[in-house]
């Protein structure tokens, strides 16, 4: 199901630049969802992590790149001139490095795991959530870029999210929020509440959440780093 024409539609024209944001967004949701039900049916094995793995490099690395290569360069005015053949150039490398970047931190994950100390945090940023970044902008606007100024900024992010993909940052997993163990019905009314945020401002509020949690994990980190030296000065 998360290799959902993902591809093709990345491809397929204006129309369906919505439609695969869509379906990356689908693929996150099922992304959170898959390995706790393997767990809960007992079914879970190293294959299937595997196998998963693969998954996720198709779903959270090639179907972005795809996508915003395709929204943020091939639609430009000019096809033919030497300033977009290069922008398209420039693309193709920010793209690639956004993929390889995408599989390295899934290999890593692979062997590392989880931030030491529990499985409160990544270590860099997670692969759907890159990912989502990509596609929750697509979604907010729908149009392709047509300003040449615009789409290199565009560009930069995926080369921006793939170092953070691949850096030691740490990002808030929510495995460690309690969502039925105490007070389940609120639990379901919030999540309820969300569901219908989304459902009905799901351009503003995709990408509000998606760059909040991209900047708020830079952020910390930073924060992080500047409390340290200022204790460690003090002490």
């Amino acid at each position: 199901m998360r290799l959902l024409r993902r591809g093709s539609f990345s491809l397929g024209g204006q129309e369906q630049f919505d439609h695969a944001a869509k379906a990356i967004g689908f693929a996150i949701l099922f992304a959170s969802l898959d390995g706790r039900v393997a767990r809960m049916t007992g079914t879970s094995s190293n294959f299937g992590m595997q196998f998963d793995s693969l998954a996720d490099v198709v779903s959270f690395g090639i179907a972005p790149a795809l996508l915003a290569f395709a929204w943020g360069v091939r639609s430009l005015p000019g096809q033919d001139t030497v300033a977009v053949q290069q922008l398209g150039q420039m693309g193709w490398i920010c793209c690639l490095l956004f993929l390889i970047c995408c599989a390295w931190r899934l290999a890593r994950f692979n062997v590392q795991g989880m931030a030491p100390g529990g499985s409160k945090s990544f270590v860099g940023m997670p692969t759907p959530a890159a990912a989502g970044v990509l596609a929750a902008f697509v979604h907010g606007f729908k149009a392709p870029l047509q300003n040449e100024n615009w789409a290199m900024a565009w560009l930069l992010l995926p080369a921006i999210l793939g170092a953070l993909m691949t850096s030691t940052i740490r990002y808030y997993s929510f495995k460690d929020v309690p969502w039925t163990r105490r007070q389940p019905s609120l639990a379901i009314v919030l999540l309820c509440l969300l569901v219908a945020v989304v459902w009905k401002y799901s351009e503003i509020v995709l990408m509000v959440v998606a760059s909040v949690y991209a900047v708020g994990g830079l952020a910390l980190h930073i924060i992080r780093i500047l409390r340290h030296r200022l204790v460690s000065r003090t002490a």
